[in-house]
């Protein structure tokens, strides 16, 4: 095992073209998925690249109600950016410790694509699109289409997760929870992400997201197309109608750290919350 640590981001696209290479960045999944008994060399089976100090990777700029992150900034610097909105930053300072954050960057937790992912569920429910770099040039992906199950996504060998564009828009009704052992260093049981502009009492948009429910991040897009245009006064069973709906895509499973059926109640049971309690349905 190698580690490479290129000097620019074209030199880093170059080690990856006809080699099986592990991209790293700020290393706080890739390490303890490859960690070894104390004192002990982290076990990796093939050669790293380090990515997480170019320049070409660690931007953040808002304009154009777009939010472009470089895929190698830290969350915690997300997290301290004024220009960041809330409801972008919340469900990152979820993430680990203050210390993880300093370290753990946004593409890596794309690209580790877990299911519970906690930055996913955001940027599911906010169409954030993936700008994706190769020899060969730039390609967009919506981060959607991106993940294919639970670490597995469509980055090529010869390719780099270079940004995420987050579109921005003036929500006044948000919620984010997530369900977990403690309140801090815990991976998710089941996390639910809501936003929706409601004006003069009626539902302008709403995107609504599950995470650790399913292979990969759950949203409706049917049952949000439901509540479009509704009056947000509680009196058209809307909300009910739109569970429902949700409730067949839901497909959690029993592993160490909760069971199918507390996943489904309490995925639904935040849901419930978002639509009667937060948005008014």
């Amino acid at each position: 095992m190698t580690i490479r640590r290129p000097l620019s981001l074209s030199e880093a696209l170059y080690m990856r073209q006809g080699a099986d290479t592990v991209l790293m960045a700020g290393g706080t999944d890739l390490m303890v998925k490859h960690r070894a008994p104390a004192g002990a060399r982290p076990s990796f089976t093939k050669d790293v690249v380090l990515i997480g100090h170019l320049k070409e990777l660690g931007y953040l700029k808002v304009y154009d109600d777009v939010a472009r992150i470089g895929a190698a900034v830290p969350l915690a610097m997300i997290i301290q950016d004024a220009s960041v909105p809330g409801y972008v930053k919340e469900p990152l300072m979820s993430i680990g410790s203050p210390s993880i954050r300093n370290m753990a960057t946004l593409g890596g937790n794309i690209c580790n694509s877990s299911p519970a992912g906690d930055s996913l569920t955001m940027l599911y429910a906010l169409d954030a699109v993936l700008t994706i770099a190769s020899a060969a040039g730039l390609r967009e992906c919506a981060v959607s289409d991106f993940i294919e199950g639970p670490s597995k996504n469509r980055l090529a060998k010869d390719e780099i997760l270079v940004e995420i564009a987050i579109p921005l828009m003036d929500y006044n009704r948000f919620f984010y929870r997530k369900a977990a052992q403690r309140r801090a260093n815990a991976v998710s049981k089941v996390s639910f992400y809501g936003v929706a502009q409601v004006s003069e009492g009626r539902v302008g948009s709403v995107s609504m997201t599950l995470g650790a429910v399913a292979p990969t991040v759950v949203r409706d897009r049917a049952a949000e197309a439901m509540l479009i245009g509704a009056e947000a006064d509680g009196r058209h069973g809307l909300s009910e109608r739109a569970l429902d709906h949700m409730d067949g895509l839901v497909v959690p499973i029993d592993d160490l750290r909760s069971t199918k059926a507390y996943r489904r109640r309490v995925a639904l049971g935040l849901a419930r919350h978002f639509l009667e309690e937060v948005v008014g349905l």
